[in-house]
């Protein structure tokens, strides 16, 4: 079993002054020893910050972080079995009423494909994901 690291978990990291190894650290805390990834969208919506900094400062500190926390994880890719699983819960849940934002169904049927939870900061969105094991990101003891 895993853990898919959704990109707020990663942001508040950073924005609290933590290294990316303070980050870990608290995941295996938090959930115990298991393997910690992150899916490729993920990792897109914090490149993404990266390049919507405003100062050349800000750019540095969000990519070394980044690059520092992605030499300790495996990113994975959007498969097609995952891109089959986005189109039938992101189509069930629209029929149903709902709507999963677009970056979080496609990280949550990544993790589904790979038998993998979701850690994240903002779980609203990933509890609309059935049989989707979401847990909330504690930042602080």
């Amino acid at each position: 079993m895993g853990v898919i690291l959704d990109s707020s978990v990663v942001i508040l990291a950073e924005r609290a002054g933590q290294t990316p190894l303070m980050l870990m650290e608290r995941v295996f805390q938090q959930l115990g020893n298991q393997q910690a990834a992150l899916s490729a969208i993920g990792y897109s919506e914090l490149a993404h910050g990266i390049y919507r900094a405003k100062t050349e400062a800000q750019r540095f500190r969000r990519q070394t972080f980044l690059a520092d926390l992605v030499s300790q994880l495996s990113i994975y890719p959007f498969t097609r079995e995952a891109a089959d699983l986005a189109a039938k819960i992101g189509a069930e849940a629209m029929m149903a009423g709902s709507i999963v934002p677009y970056a979080d169904l496609l990280i949550g049927a990544t993790a589904l494909s790979l038998e993998f939870s979701v850690l994240t900061a903002n779980e609203r969105h990933f509890r609309l994901i059935p049989s989707l094991e979401v847990h909330s990101f504690r930042p602080k003891n």
